[in-house]
């Protein structure tokens, strides 16, 4: 793997002045229990120069301090910093959650608060992802790693209600596979990959959708989402042509470009060949429409049906 010259000596990452505008995705990274042999296994395999920023929120002991980042900074070259109140994102870097603490991000910036419930009753995974969607839209991404629990799983559902991507660990590879278990049930799981693997699949196949506005557009036209929106109706007995064409569009944009696939025809094949993916692009438009009454476009009168 390559590496770049790095002086660790600071440990405080460069950061930009407006984080959206910015570009650089931030990946959200939840796991409990086995959770550390998994950090190890995915940051190991990532690139010093990867362009992205990583929070990671853990099952910590409330009554104990954490080495974690002592322990993660053995794995990357890329600065691992305990998270602070106010704290601004980079790129290039990794933050993690102190012990004790709830945290979420707003306008790029880390937040971190006292947790009201008492512990085992705690989803600090879904807290700071469902902070991550709405700070950040389809630049979010979401990577539920090994655990116990169910933590994780509502966080993804908002993540890919807002465009964003989700990666989970498969369960056969996760030293406890309830969270990962949890949410590929719920079918919240963009990609289903070895925690080693993830780091490939974000530098590889998913750097358009981690950079949207440089992507190429899919060129989906009117007949091509009607055909697609057949294939679902008759799949799934759901019609999807009278809600937002907005929405509907950019999603089923979103599914091709997950397989690297530009044209309608091709995807409407695509999708009669493999009724997995009909069964995930529904359970992404549904996310969608449930998500409607949050839409601020659609209390300004632009529905269109």
């Amino acid at each position: 793997m390559a590496t770049k010259n790095v002086t660790k000596k600071s440990n405080k990452p460069a950061v930009a002045d407006n984080v959206r505008d910015a570009g650089f995705p931030i990946i959200g990274i939840g796991a409990s229990a086995g959770g550390l042999e998994a950090f190890e296994q995915f940051f190991h395999h990532l690139p010093n120069d990867c362009g992205m920023a990583f929070v990671l929120i853990q099952h910590l002991d409330p009554s104990h301090g954490s080495i974690l980042t002592e322990i993660l900074q053995r794995s990357t070259q890329l600065p691992v910093v305990e998270a602070q109140d106010q704290m601004q994102v980079a790129p290039n870097a990794v933050y993690v959650i102190p012990p004790n603490r709830d945290m979420a991000i707003f306008h790029g910036k880390l937040q971190l608060s006292v947790p009201n419930e008492p512990r085992g009753q705690r989803m600090p995974i879904d807290t700071f992802m469902r902070s991550l969607a709405e700070d950040m839209g389809e630049r979010a991404i979401g990577i539920v790693l090994s655990g116990t629990g169910t933590d994780g799983t509502l966080g993804l559902r908002t993540i890919i209600g807002a465009g964003g991507i989700s990666l989970v660990q498969k369960p056969e590879s996760a030293k406890f596979d309830g969270m990962p278990t949890s949410a590929i049930q719920a079918g919240y799981a963009s990609y289903i990959l070895p925690a080693e693997e993830m780091p490939q699949q974000l530098m590889g196949d998913l750097q358009h959708l981690i950079a949207p506005s440089v992507s190429k557009s899919s060129q989906l036209t009117e007949v091509g989402i009607n055909h697609i929106l057949m294939a679902l109706r008759s799949g799934c007995g759901h019609d999807f042509s009278q809600y937002k064409k907005t929405t509907i569009t950019r999603r089923i944009e979103r599914r091709m470009s997950l397989h690297s696939i530009e044209d309608a025809e091709v995807y409407l094949r695509f999708l009669k060949e493999r009724p997995t993916e009909v069964q995930l692009l529904f359970k992404e438009l549904l996310i969608n429409v449930t998500n409607f009454f949050r839409d601020a476009e659609a209390f300004d009168g632009r529905f269109q049906g």
